[in-house]
């Protein structure tokens, strides 16, 4: 049986594709709706026939409808500077894996279980398509332009270009053409596991061996990535308790006075949203 909609979301189906309802605009779907109605559809989809009329409807509608998640998560890369509509079609692949490889008998919420999908696969875009450092777009014309110029002056002259010499042709100041070749750097990197120095010396020796140290928060990212869908389905008292804790950093007994109940009391309840978000980031894993 259908699950109880909002008026808004019941607008537009009062017909069905086998058990399923039929939603003739499923990314109007409310998030809250969505949650419920995906677990109908999943659950259809279980027992569906690959490849049969209803299987499709059911995926296809899970997607549409789930397509909140995939902007989400695309607007945390806004700053990026890529095309947002890019983004989203990049995230929608991330979602549609994610639709495939959900198993709801896992009692995982989809959106825990998606999340980390969509974002992984906006990241590999940009690690497989991006600059190994953000650079401005106009370095990035001017790096083209430059290597234009030093491949016509260097056939001309027959020896490497000056600054001067370039910076005469590109119609740019001799700063400029520094900056665009220092931001060619930025364009292909190395890998802090290649090996430095000569053959036969120090030959276990890494150029990460000797740039800086490690970010111990760089560990972290991923799971902030992971545990901020979890937290968004807590309610707001439970996590007001958490920022209590963890951010203002009090203790129990001065949690259990600014909430008007016991020590205990808080003690269970912390005990409590840290065991469902520790299940949530570990089933998502």
């Amino acid at each position: 049986m259908p699950t109880e909609v909002t008026t808004e979301t019941r607008v537009g189906f009062d017909r069905g594709v086998g058990d399923l309802p039929l939603l003739e605009a499923p990314r109007k779907v409310a998030p809250k709706d969505a949650r419920e109605l995906s677990k109908v559809f999943f659950d259809k989809l279980a027992v569906l026939e690959e490849g049969t009329h209803e299987y499709q409807y059911a995926r296809n509608t899970l997607i549409e409808m789930n397509m909140s998640l995939v902007r989400y998560a695309a607007g945390r890369f806004r700053a990026r500077g890529d095309e947002m509509e890019d983004i989203v079609q990049v995230g929608t692949i991330g979602l549609i894996k994610a639709i495939d490889r959900f198993d709801i008998s896992r009692e995982v919420e989809f959106t825990s279980f998606a999340v980390p999908y969509i974002v992984g696969e906006i990241k590999r875009f940009f690690r497989d398509t991006s600059w190994a450092v953000h650079v401005p777009r106009r370095l990035q014309e001017a790096r083209v332009e430059l290597a234009k110029a030093t491949e016509e002056l260097g056939s001309r002259l027959g020896r490497t270009p000056t600054v001067a010499e370039l910076a005469s042709l590109m119609n740019l100041s001799e700063d400029e053409v520094i900056e665009a070749r220092l931001a060619s750097n930025g364009y292909n990197s190395t890998s802090l596991d290649a090996a430095v120095g000569a053959e036969g010396e120090d030959g276990d020796a890494a150029l990460g061996d000797f740039i800086g140290v490690e970010d111990p928060a760089l560990e972290l990212f991923e799971d902030f990535h992971t545990l901020a869908p979890l937290l968004v389905e807590l309610d707001d008292r439970d996590r007001t308790l958490l920022h209590l804790r963890f951010v203002e950093e009090l203790t129990q007994s001065e949690i259990g006075k600014r909430l008007g109940i016991s020590q205990m009391h808080v003690s269970r309840l912390l005990s409590r949203n840290l065991e469902r978000l520790r299940k949530g980031m570990l089933d998502t894993a």
